[in-house]
């Protein structure tokens, strides 16, 4: 052999190549199974491996009766994860959800109303003509909203007849009590008293509806986000061991770890996500950035997967509701 690139001399033992795992794909027919083929994503490299390792934590957390919180941001409720959240949640394995109040308004205008597929390269001015609104591919119905807009308002005067200073998981529990949809975030959260934290409330459509009830009316309605703080953070400080699955980044993703600090870290950390760490962001920082924060205890157990999370948490949810 000419190319002397390959002729190096070894100079450390570091790695121990020959105990590594085996790079080799599955064999596919019609009898593999979801959580075989789960299994099997560990050996075939890149963000595959990376999701077979997310399922052995899920398994670990389930096994030592960790405390696992939820993070979702609001496109996570705009597709159909909003059924697979529902299911965790109606089976009690989260202990708490944070989340944004774009995913709260469309789990409930999902009870009444349906969004559609269309395409991420839509005519986005002829969408505005025909009364829509788009999420990527997926399109809403101007229409929902403003049954939306009607339902909210109907909550709110009755809600503010009982009192008018409520916190933001207070004020979503009782909005639970309004849905009869099994397929609904909000229905089993409530019927199984799995509170949800929403930090940046009145961020949305129900922010919107609040502005204008509290312009046209004297009896305000009052969001005490504080008041969250002091449950969210008890509950945190309370549990013996806490896990995270977080969905996406932002407000909802920085919540839990934030709050993690407080008990030196979560015990373990599952992130889905498509955001960069190079541009110094929460969103797209990695778990061993956490570590720093003292937000995580130990990056071993954790798992990143640097995909959409509509790909890969169907599969990981699979394992989750065994």
């Amino acid at each position: 052999m000419n190319n002397k690139s390959f002729k190096r001399r070894k100079s450390d033992d570091g790695i121990p190549f020959n105990k590594l795992e085996e790079i080799k794909g599955p064999k596919i027919d019609k009898t593999i199974t979801v959580l075989e083929l789960l299994k099997s994503f560990k050996n075939i490299g890149f963000q595959a491996s990376n999701t077979a390792r997310a399922g052995e934590i899920i398994q670990l957390m389930k096994k030592e009766n960790v405390d696992i919180y939820l993070t979702a941001t609001s496109n996570m409720g705009s597709s159909g994860l909003r059924e697979i959240i529902a299911q965790i949640v109606k089976n009690k394995l989260v202990k708490a959800i944070i989340t944004t109040t774009g995913l709260i308004e469309e789990d409930i205008m999902k009870t009444s109303n349906t969004f559609k597929l269309g395409s991420f390269d839509a005519d986005d001015s002829q969408v505005k003509k025909n009364k829509l609104n788009r999420i990527g591919n997926i399109l809403v119905q101007d229409e929902h909203y403003c049954w939306l807009e009607d339902f909210h308002n109907a909550f709110i005067k009755k809600i503010t007849k009982e009192k008018k200073v409520w916190s933001p998981s207070e004020y979503i529990y009782e909005i639970g009590k309004e849905i009869s949809d099994e397929n609904s975030i909000l229905y089993w959260a409530t019927k199984n008293y799995i509170p949800i934290f929403s930090p940046g409330f009145v961020d949305g459509a129900l922010g919107d509806h609040i502005f204008f009830h509290n312009e046209i009316t004297k009896e305000k309605l009052v969001i005490d986000t504080a008041k969250d703080l002091t449950t969210f953070y008890k509950m945190i400080l309370n549990s013996k061991k806490t896990g995270g699955v977080f969905l996406g980044g932002g407000t909802p993703k920085h919540h839990l770890i934030g709050a993690a600090i407080l008990r030196n870290g979560l015990d373990y950390a599952i992130y889905i996500q498509t955001g960069t760490q190079y541009d110094g962001s929460l969103s797209g920082a990695h778990p061993k950035e956490a570590v720093s924060w003292n937000k995580l205890k130990d990056e071993k157990n954790s798992a990143i997967i640097e995909a959409e999370a509509t790909i890969v948490f169907p599969i990981l949810a699979v394992e989750w509701l065994q």
